[in-house]
């Protein structure tokens, strides 16, 4: 008998051990290849470049991913948060208003009655209070003439911070080089289209889309997106809001200046664009 239960003992520890090997390998062979893909890059000016890439397996499914990383040293200062206290608008219309080269949807907002539902401060005027939750919005983007960060909330960090603008979101993704632990649920583990900003090590800003809801893509979880953030060089790094509202803005990147796929009309096509509340651009 006790010969038996060793011999489980052994096997139990033996099969563990091989799957601890083969998650460890998976994720190897997932880091090489967002690391050492060909992306499909073009420089839009100097300072600001557009990479492409679509994986047939990356997290053992396909994906599309289109970001957009931007040299804070030469242009901190034509980054920019816009917003509308009570209305919607494609990310586009946003985009084309306040002259932007490059954008992204941002935070969560109403979609019945428009604006934010956290808080969002654009040039010194906070246009939505809301109430963030900490299980999501517990992140904050915010803006200070050169000075880019990405910090957890607090109200040093919000309500008392001296940043002319600033956007709540979530959760937190990767923090001082460090991928944040996220509990598991279904808006943390499911895949979706998603979005996300972040800082990397080199004071480049990353915009990134990765397209979902699509047997083209598939879409991330949260701890995938936050993997992917960290391979391709983000210090820090926090969800936007993504679903149908995932849009990548890039002038002249295509006919209606759309570079990923947005899902809000169910075709893989640049056209489905959903309406949001504000975006992260920079200027021209």
């Amino acid at each position: 008998m006790l010969r038996r239960n060793i011999q489980h003992l052994i096997l139990f520890v033996a099969v563990c051990v091989i799957g601890q090997v083969q998650l460890l390998y998976a994720q190897d062979q997932d880091s090489l290849q967002v690391v050492q893909t060909k992306w499909n890059s073009k420089t839009i000016q100097k300072g600001v470049i557009w990479h492409q890439a679509h994986f047939t397996n990356l997290f053992n499914s396909i994906q599309e991913v289109n970001w957009v990383e931007v040299d804070l040293k030469k242009l901190a200062k034509r980054v920019h948060i816009a917003g509308e206290p009570k209305v919607l608008k494609k990310t586009s219309q946003f985009a084309e208003e306040n002259q932007a080269l490059i954008a992204i949807n941002a935070g969560f907002f109403d979609v019945k009655n428009g604006g934010g539902v956290d808080l969002i401060k654009v040039d010194g005027q906070v246009i939505n209070y809301g109430a963030p939750s900490a299980a999501r919005a517990n992140a904050v983007f915010s803006i200070d003439g050169k000075k880019l960060r990405i910090e957890s909330v607090s109200a040093e960090t919000t309500i008392n911070a001296k940043a002319k603008s600033l956007l709540v979101a979530g959760p937190l993704l990767v923090s001082n080089n460090t991928r944040i632990t996220l509990p598991n649920s279904p808006f943390n583990s499911n895949r979706h289209p998603r979005s996300a900003v972040g800082i990397s090590g080199k004071n480049k800003l990353i915009l990134i889309v990765v397209d979902g809801r699509s047997n083209q893509s598939y879409g991330m979880s949260l701890p995938e997106l936050a993997k992917l953030m960290h391979w391709i060089g983000a210090k820090d790094a926090m969800n936007l809001d993504g679903g149908g509202s995932s849009t990548l803005y890039v002038e002249g990147g295509s006919d209606n200046n759309i570079v990923n796929y947005p899902s809000d009309n169910k075709k893989f096509d640049h056209e489905g664009q959903r309406s949001v509340s504000n975006i992260i651009y920079l200027k021209k």
